[in-house]
This record gives structure tokens, sequence and C-alpha cells, in this order.
């Protein structure tokens, strides 16, 4: 299997799976002289680990991450990055690969079983193996990097919506996103979802979720045309999160139903003489270019396909039968994917930011 890496100067190439022994990344083309210890990712590594609600799957992974490569301690005792790869790894230590051996030869709807073993003859059905979430950690991992490298840009992510059910953004107060276990803005949607999923999750349901990311303190400039787009880049990076149905960046789709004088972004000059966008209808990103605005990315996250709720399908012999996935599960896999469309935001605009720096110095 190929296509394990993204990124340009900042790479990032994740291994392993979800029921074998290990997880980890490589993070090619980190500046050296970084401070950089396990402490510093560790916190954002907890942030997305399950277990730590009745709302996620009660896997128990402690994902305490080590560093194996890339770092040592200065002259001036700091553990600082020198250049090199940096190798990240998680033990995974609550496996239970006998809660899927029932489905070893049958697809389960909704998941990559099918076309995994259309394309390699062969899938790993041990919670989907490299298809699985779980890989996810390893991005978030690899964003704790990153944002070690554009330490003057803040990137934080909220939940905005679990199935039809939306936030007032008129309550939107970023201190709220880390008193709830929804990550969201609006405690008075928190306090709605928390029944609502209840609802869901003993029913052996699931729901899908939007999730936003904003980054402030991008200048203008990151990003190059007409292949190297920013909102390019960072479309494809939340498009590869499991379970990811689609993107927007900015007004996203509602742009298609404004007039142009609703959704161009009008420029003045500020008290300090610098443009300044009236509006950001754009996402912070004009022509694949950021424009000194906040970036703004949503994507929208499919419904957990693991239900306790038979489903129709087929084995790999051709048989139709009807799955019913057992084991542990997220009701909404959107709650934890806001660390990791944190993480991939951080990346992509590390790459860039070296990307940059490398053209025009």
């Amino acid at each position: 299997m190929s296509h394990n890496s993204f990124g340009h100067l900042f790479r990032v190439t994740t291994w392993g799976e979800s029921h074998g022994s290990a997880i980890g990344c490589v993070v090619d083309g980190c500046p050296p002289l970084i401070p950089l210890t396990e402490a510093d990712i560790q916190g954002f590594m907890d942030r997305r680990k399950p277990g730590q609600s009745r709302f996620t799957t009660q896997r128990r992974e402690a994902d305490e991450v080590k560093i194996l490569s890339g770092v040592m301690i200065d002259e001036d005792g700091t553990q600082k990055t020198t250049g090199t790869p940096v190798s990240l790894m998680v033990e995974n230590t609550d496996q239970r690969s006998k809660d899927y051996s029932k489905i070893k030869d049958r697809f389960r709807p909704g998941h990559a079983d099918f076309t995994y073993d259309a394309k390699y003859g062969i899938r790993d059905y041990r919670g989907g193996g490299r298809s699985s979430a779980r890989e996810t950690a390893m991005r978030v991992a690899a964003g704790a990097v990153a944002r070690k490298v554009v330490q003057g840009v803040s990137i934080r992510g909220a939940l905005v919506q679990v199935g039809p059910h939306r936030i007032d953004r008129g309550n939107w107060n970023w201190d709220e996103v880390d008193r709830n276990p929804f990550f969201s803005p609006d405690a008075e949607a928190a306090a709605l979802w928390a029944d609502y999923l209840d609802d869901v999750r003993k029913a052996g349901s699931s729901v899908g979720a939007v999730i936003e990311v904003v980054a402030e303190g991008v200048p203008a400039g990151w990003g190059a045309p007409v292949y190297g787009k920013l909102d390019t880049d960072l479309a494809a990076a939340m498009m590869s999160i499991n379970a990811v149905k689609g993107v927007e960046v900015g007004n996203g789709f509602e742009a298609a139903s404004l007039s142009g004088e609703d959704n161009a972004d009008e420029i003045r000059m500020d008290n300090a003489g610098r443009p300044k966008f009236l509006s950001n209808n754009s996402g912070g990103v004009l022509g694949g270019i950021s424009n000194g605005d906040p970036l703004v990315v949503r994507f929208a996250v499919k419904p957990t396909s693991s239900i306790l709720t038979e489903r129709m399908s087929i084995t790999r012999q051709g048989e139709e039968v009807d799955v019913r996935t057992t084991g542990r599960h997220d009701p909404c896999v959107g709650i934890r994917a806001v660390p990791v469309g944190e993480a991939m935001m951080a990346c992509v605009l590390a790459d860039h930011f070296l990307r940059h720096r490398g053209q025009v110095g």
C-alpha cells in the first residue's frame, strides 16, 4: 500500500494498524533547533484519545507518545529538533480482535471492507486495520510538531453540528470548547447534544457531524497558484480524514445562493495603514493564497458505519447476508474528529510556511 504520506517540505508519513502492536508517524522536514518534548505532544493526544466520555468508543488507550528520533539535548539543556526525521510512536494496548471474528468474511456496509478487498485482495478485519480512525492519532501527534513550526498561528476547532442540531452562533464562546465533551462553543447546544446522543447510543445507532477549524495569525501570502493553492491542500487534508464526505472554505456551498455584492469581501485601510477586509466570506483565502484574515474550514463527517441494526451485505464469496457490527464504537465519530481537523490544518500550514519561505525568503 502506497500513499501513506502527505505534504511537501513538511512531510508526514503514518504507519500501523488499528489492532497492530503500535502505530506511528515520521515527520520529515521539521526545521532544527525547535524545542520539542513528548509533553509538548501529549496534551493534544489526550484530547483525541478514546474512552473519555460515554459519547465515544470505550476502547481504553493511553495514547502515550514516544519520540524515537530527530531530537537531542542542546548545550542549553533543552531538548530540540535536529532537522532530521522526527519519528513518533504510540503502542496499542486495548485491542479486542475477537470482537470482529464474526465479520471476518463479511463486508460491513459503509466501511472500506469491500474496497480494500477489491484493491488488495486482502483486508484486515480487526477493527478495519489501516482504514481505521485509529490512524488519526498519529496525525494529531504530527500536528503537535507542526504547531511548533508555526508558533505565531492559533489553530482551534469546534463541533458546530451533531445530526440535525446546529449551534447558535450567537452563543459562540471558544472557552466553552474545553468545558464539555463535544468541543462545542455553545453551552446550550452541548446540553441538547448530550440528551440526543444518549438516545442514539442506547439505540445502537449513530449520527454525523460538522466540524469547523479556524486558524488565526496566518499572514497574507501563504499558498501558491495554480496547483499549490492553500485551500486546495486544506480541502484535501480534511477530506483525507476518516468518514469525511464534504469540505468547505469560508462561505462554501452557501456562496452559491449569494449575490456578488453580498459575497464580495470589501477592503479599506485600517488605522495602521494596512489593508482590512470588511468581511470574511472567502474564509481567508483568495486565489489560493492567504489574505491575512482567519482561515475558516468546515468538514462534514458521516454517521459511524458500525451500528447494531442489521444491514444487508454480502460475503467475500458473494453470499447475501445481514451484518450487525458489534464491538466498541463512537455513536458520533465527529466528536473526536475535532483535534484531528486541527492537526491537519497545522500540518498544511507548516508545509505552506516552509514553502513560502523557500520561494520568497
